[in-house]
Parts: C-alpha cells; sequence; structure tokens
C-alpha cells in the first residue's frame, strides 16, 4: 500500500484529542508585521487553500505545541491520528553577513528605524530597507521556506506544519524580533549594529553649510529679501478690566492699601491702550498714565559708596 493511500486511511480513524499543554490559536496578525507574516505564509502557499485553512483548524484546537525557535529554526509537534505526535521542522533561508550589512546601512540612514526598534515595534517600512539590500525579510517564494514534517503526506505545506506556521504568525505579534532570528540575527547584535552605523554618520556628518554673505551690505540686513504677508488684527475690550489681577489675588509680602489689582489695573490699562494705538499705527499722542496710590513703603535708605 502506498505511503499516500495509508495516510487518507489514517485520516478517516478518530483522532486522539487534543493534549493539555496544546498552543490554542487566538488571533494571529493582530500586528501589521504579524498580518504580513500571514499573507506571505498564504501568497507563498497560495494553491494550498484547503491545507491551509485545514492547519489553521488543528491550531485553533490546540493541536500543535511545544514550539521553539533555536538558531532561526522552528520546531514543534503536533497531536493528529498517530500515537506519537508529528515532529515538525520550519527554517527560513538565511541571509548572509553582506545582505544585513547593506540592510542595516539602509535603517541607519533613517532615525525612525533605531526610534522603533528601541521601543520594541517593528517599522513599517522595514522591508523597504532590506528590498534596497537586494533582500527580504518575509519569505516571498517557496524557495525561501525549508519545511518538513513526519507526517506522510507528500503535500506541501501538510496541515501540520500550516498549523505551526499560524501559531509562529501569532509568536511574531508578541516578539517582532523573532523575524530577524528567522533571518539570521538575534536582537541585540541588531541593535547593536545599528547603534554602531547611527554613531559613525553623526561622527562623520558634514558641517552645515554657511550662508554666503557676498555682495550683501550693511545696509541690506535690515532690508527683507521678499515681500511679506500682510498682517490682520483685531482688537476687543475685555469685558471686565483687570480680571486676570484679581484673580491673582495679593502676593503674601502685599503691604500696601487695597488690593494689587486696584494699584495696577490703571497701569494694565494705559499700556494696553498704547499697545492698540502702536499696532494700528494711530498717530502718537501719549496718554497720560493713571497716578499711582503711593505706596506705604518705608523710605529707602542712603547707600554709603565708597571711594
Amino acid at each position: 500500500m502506498s505511503d499516500r493511500r495509508r495516510f487518507w486511511q489514517l485520516e478517516k480513524a478518530s483522532k486522539k484529542p487534543p493534549p493539555a499543554h496544546g498552543i490554542k490559536l487566538g488571533k494571529a496578525g493582530t500586528t501589521w508585521w504579524g498580518q504580513r507574516w500571514i499573507e506571505a505564509l498564504e501568497a507563498v502557499f497560495g494553491g494550498d487553500a484547503s491545507r491551509l485553512a485545514r492547519g489553521r483548524t488543528y491550531a485553533r484546537a490546540g493541536r500543535a505545541h511545544d514550539l521553539a525557535v533555536d538558531a532561526g529554526i522552528v520546531t514543534a509537534q503536533v497531536t493528529g491520528t498517530r500515537a506519537t505526535p508529528y515532529a515538525i521542522r520550519i527554517e527560513l533561508v538565511q541571509l548572509d553577513d553582506a545582505a544585513w550589512e547593506r540592510a542595516i546601512a539602509c535603517m541607519a540612514a533613517q532615525a525612525r528605524f533605531s526610534a522603533e526598534l528601541l521601543a520594541g515595534r517593528m517599522p513599517k517600512e522595514i522591508d523597504e530597507a532590506f528590498r534596497a539590500a537586494d533582500a527580504s525579510l518575509f519569505p516571498r517564494q517557496r524557495t525561501d521556506l525549508v519545511t518538513s514534517c513526519s507526517c506522510p503526506d507528500w503535500g506541501k505545506p501538510c496541515k501540520h506544519v500550516a498549523a505551526t506556521h499560524y501559531l509562529l504568525g501569532e509568536a511574531l505579534d508578541r516578539d517582532p524580533f523573532l523575524l530577524f532570528e528567522l533571518r539570521g540575527r538575534t536582537k541585540q547584535p541588531v541593535l547593536s549594529a545599528l547603534r554602531s552605523a547611527r554613531s559613525g554618520q553623526e561622527l562623520e556628518a558634514p558641517e552645515p553649510a554657511k550662508a554666503s554673505i557676498e555682495g550683501i551690505g550693511a545696509a541690506d540686513y535690515d532690508r527683507p529679501r521678499g515681500s511679506l504677508p500682510a498682517l490682520c488684527f483685531s482688537f476687543e475690550a475685555p469685558a471686565t478690566h483687570g480680571a486676570v489681577l484679581r484673580q491673582l489675588g495679593a502676593p503674601a509680602a502685599w503691604r500696601g492699601e487695597g488690593s494689587p489689582a486696584e494699584a495696577l489695573a490703571p497701569i494694565v490699562a494705559a499700556a494696553a491702550e498704547r499697545a492698540r494705538s502702536i499696532a494700528l499705527a494711530e498717530p502718537r499722542d501719549e496718554p497720560a498714565l493713571a497716578t499711582r496710590r503711593p505706596h506705604p513703603t518705608k523710605p529707602p535708605r542712603k547707600r554709603s559708596r565708597k571711594l
């Protein structure tokens, strides 16, 4: 009997219940990078929609378990019809050092990459930096993924591998730096290289160009280089004069007769009227400042001056 026929006979057998320690898929793709992973998976395996659907069902039932990522290799086990769980292995083709250096240089050229990565988020333009380095962070074709399963299903992917892919998408939602690890670099080396590249650029940044003053005379400094925009003003008299002064109240050191508002209100009103006439370019007519009430303080002492 062929392996394929034997497999379909096993499919008809009653499945073992999901293990207690199974990982139940919640909602993969809650972040943009998790969603991009799911979209990349479905694009790469677009011709096997039914297998992906069965894998998603397996993941939601909690049949996948013991998911682990080590040195960029994903391993897991999936409980199915067989007495022992199926062993799954997923590996993305890892980028070489030259591709990583080019990608890090592209990311270092823009401060937003460092800011978002240090905050634990994956920048939305991250794949643009990798494309500029002739690489991709997400899988784009089947040759980017090397998968294996101990089940006898000949299809790629089998539902057990598909279930692991969906769980991996949910894991990426929680930790976007798994994407780096799947492509050959862990979080800290990438951030360290990014900091080094950024600091090197800052040290080597050229000095800002100095404005040329050739042909500019002393009289030109007060002359605008272009037409100024028209300015419009409108003034409305306050509904109640001195309201702010009354709200402020009297300071603790105040010893004068009456309140500060009574003493300062005439001066503030005169200053406001003078500001209004200046703004409206009215003819200069100096208003007489209101006489301030005498402040009952001690006369100033004469200071001696040493000769």
